[in-house]
């Protein structure tokens, strides 16, 4: 390009800017008018005009090039009242304005489709965590649309997750983390990605955010089918003290203190504890006696107007035995129940201490800062037989997966609004760093959980991830937005084989590339266009094919290459819709090898499919809530008719009824259903389908609430996790390959009263 042909385009450029020197600037926050605390995600609009904002994590908002003139700014966010003030802009000023919300009816109507700020709306958890009742920790992770999970080692174990055609395993192939910390822990004794969210205590959540395929630059490691972040809460409205008692020997306290004064509160200073103890021996024939302890203490304090600091430190611990998976023809023949066991010896116990400290600062310049490190503690123990006597006849196949690590972190990220060519324009960088430090973990055939007869690993593992990113987001008309970023990923892995005292290492980086368009043609419409590459990292050990330390980093990163191309919709005000058909391509896929009880990748796989979801307020307090999701998954390198996916969801649905009142008779009615999916990879096995439906009825008083859950309200027998697996009792001459399965619950009622202390 000549000089004479550049000056027409910096004319332009400097014209821009000098226009919108002579422009002014609506600036502010959004808070908590009871707690003080800023409120993230709130929707800031103009009236009559095209200006529109979305606060940060400190509350802060900020619309520049606006004409002199008188406006009216109107605040948004799902639950609370919204608020209206008047303003003037005048020319090259900033004006202030500051919003205070109280807590209000939940009115779908105030739900705001628009393209400006769509990157970072979270349209769907933003009504959900809102409306439905959390009854236990595993309900958290159904917060995600078409998310199934389920359990298959007595509730102390990591649950299997399904999401868009995935048998995901323990969290191989979506990346979740708490508070900024990850869940998942790469390289486990059990399973790569193994994700434990139980450590976590479910009155406490704030808010669920998620979004599916790998199309978010702050999000690395094992983010193919998405990513799900949960975030407790950091100052409590008021202390409470909750107990519950159901059938089979269930019972749970818990309790939640402020440990400072309203005035502190008022100041922007809160600390509060928290702490649960849960028991139960569940449905099986044999006691499953299982506990659980959690405790979590939170402080926050507001240093100064532009910066945060944010303080936890948690500890979590729990133990139990189970009955393991049992096989078709055990039931069928009547050697056991339903619910009975052939080696209830099985069970585990565990535990993670975690250390969090975050500091965020909003700059003069209005750019935003956020620092955190962290660091975790963690110790897992898990004995299982899933062969019975097919590889030992005289002990039988019991084995222990073991290890202890120790977890380090930092997640540093800045935030820049501004413009960028007269448009406006957000800019992001961040870096992360995870450091996975393991002793002697372990993999051994036991006997009865006492006697060792065969070390087969046993080793260190040290697993360093560095990450940096770049996100670009600019509003390239009011109705239209691009967002792209890039993302790089470097890992080195080092194991030492304590069994043979060989060491290996390896490194590999990956580049992830992310685009997503947005486009409001009309009012309450908006289509999307997401395009991207995720990634999950392969075990460091040795312990599969191929070999990641023994290749040298061959296929430590397998990358993933999606597509989504969607619709979210209001025809009418109380009317939400989503509609998204979606692509995905793995170079590397993960089948469960029922011989030997865990994970191995294999060949190449695709996806692709259709999700359906829809939010209905009926009446005030009445809301309806639907998800269908339909799948098509096949391995690429394998003949037709031999290509299917084991386990891999094809054709699933959720949803329910919500009633939510201030005060009063509150409840809900929701359904889950799975379509017959294929346990094997020729679909001679079949993985059989169910359909459950749970109740929850709550009355609701200002000093405390007295709830009825019921699990499985029709009583349905149902099995939640389905194996093709080849076993052999000590009885039988030849092993059989057949479906295994742990049973899932029957109609179970539980009771709970909650007391506010003030």
């Amino acid at each position: 390009m000549t000089l004479s042909s550049k000056i027409p385009l910096l004319f332009l450029f400097f014209l821009s800017h000098a226009v919108i020197a002579h422009q002014g600037t609506l600036q502010g926050h959004v808070y908590d008018a009871v707690t003080q605390k800023p409120l993230n995600s709130a929707t800031i609009i103009v009236a009559g005009t095209k200006f529109s904002a979305v606060s940060n994590e400190l509350g802060e908002f900020k619309i520049k090039g606006m004409d002199a003139g008188n406006y009216q700014a109107s605040v948004f966010s799902l639950g609370l009242e919204s608020v209206s003030r008047d303003f003037r802009i005048s020319d090259a000023e900033t004006t202030n304005l500051d919003f205070f919300l109280n807590v209000g009816a939940i009115e779908l109507s105030e739900l705001k489709v628009q393209a400006p700020h769509a990157h970072t709306q979270q349209l769907i958890s933003s009504i959900d965590i809102k409306l439905r009742p959390i009854n236990n920790s595993q309900e958290v992770l159904r917060m995600v649309p078409g998310l199934f999970i389920g359990q298959h080692a007595g509730g102390g174990k990591a649950e299997q997750i399904f999401l868009r055609g995935f048998d995901i395993d323990h969290g191989t192939d979506i990346s979740i983390s708490a508070d900024g910390m990850p869940v998942n822990m790469v390289s486990h004794a059990h399973g790569q990605g193994y994700a434990d969210l139980h450590f976590i205590i479910p009155e406490l959540i704030e808010n669920v955010n998620f979004k599916k395929g790998p199309y978010t630059a702050e999000k690395g490691n094992f983010t193919t089918a998405g990513w799900v972040d949960f975030r407790t809460r950091d100052m409590l409205d008021r202390s409470f003290l909750k107990v519950e008692a159901g059938q089979f020997d269930t019972y749970r306290g818990m309790a939640a203190f402020n440990l400072l004064s309203e005035t502190k509160k008022q100041q922007g200073e809160s600390a509060y504890v928290a702490g649960e103890y849960s028991f139960s021996n569940s449905y099986f024939d044999s006691p499953q006696h299982f506990k659980r302890v959690n405790g979590i203490t939170k402080y926050n304090k507001k240093i100064n107007n532009n910066t945060y600091l944010n303080a936890s430190a948690s500890r979590f611990y729990s133990k139990w035995n189970h009955s393991g998976q049992i096989h078709d023809r055990a039931v069928a023949s009547g050697l056991i129940s339903h619910f009975g066991a052939i080696d209830d010896k099985e069970g585990g116990e565990t535990s993670r201490t975690n250390l969090s400290l975050k500091l965020t600062t909003e700059l003069s310049h209005g750019g935003l800062i956020k620092n955190q490190v962290y660091y975790s503690h963690y110790n897992f123990e898990l004995f299982s037989n899933f062969t019975f006597f097919l590889v030992d006849s005289i002990n039988g196949d019991q084995i222990r997966q073991k290890e202890n690590r120790n977890i380090f972190g930092y997640n540093g990220a800045y935030t820049k609004s501004g413009y960028l060519a007269g448009m406006p324009a957000e800019t992001s960088f961040g870096i992360t760093y995870r450091q996975d430090l393991t002793d002697s973990t372990e993999l051994s055939r036991t006997v009865n959980r006492s006697e060792i007869t065969q070390r087969l690993m046993l080793g260190n593992i040290n697993e360093t991830n560095l990450g940096a990113y770049v996100s670009q987001t600019i509003i390239l008309r009011s109705d239209l937005s691009l967002n792209a970023s890039l993302r790089y990923d470097q890992f080195f892995n080092r194991y030492q084989d304590l069994l043979t005292f060989a060491n290996g290492k390896a490194k590999a980086g990956i580049l992830s590339p992310k685009v997503n368009l947005y486009y409001s043609p009309f009012k309450n419409v908006q289509l999307y266009a997401n395009a991207g590459k995720g990634f999950h990292s392969n075990d460091t050990r040795a312990g599969g094919d191929p070999l990641v330390v023994a290749q040298k980093g061959k296929d430590i990163l397998p990358p993933a290459y999606g597509t989504d191309l969607g619709l979210n919709w209001k025809p009418v005000p109380r009317l939400f819709l989503n509609v998204a058909a979606w692509y995905l391509w793995l170079k590397q896929e993960f089948v469960y090898v029922g011989d030997e009880g865990v994970v191995e990748p294999s060949g190449r796989s695709v996806r692709k499919g259709i999700d359906l979801t829809a939010r209905y307020q009926l009446s005030k307090n009445l809301f309806f809530d639907s998800d269908l999701n339909i799948t098509k998954p096949r391995a690429i390198d394998q003949e037709k008719g031999s290509d299917y996916i084991p386990l891999a969801p094809v054709f699933t649905s959720t949803g329910g009824l919500t009633f939510k009142r201030s005060t009063g008779l509150n409840g809900s009615l929701r359904y889950r259903y799975m379509a017959d999916r294929p346990a094997n990879e020729d679909y001679s096995i079949v993985a059989k389908g169910y359909f459950i439906a749970d109740a929850l009825i709550n009355y609701t008083q200002k000093r405390y609430i007295v709830g009825l859950s019921v699990m499985n309200i029709l009583n349905t027998k149902w099995k939640e996790t389905q194996f093709a697996t080849e076993s052999r009792l000590k009885n039988e001459a030849e092993p059989v390959e057949e479906i295994h399965f742990t049973a899932g619950s029957p109609f179970f009622a539980k009771l709970a009263l909650t007391f506010y202390l003030k």
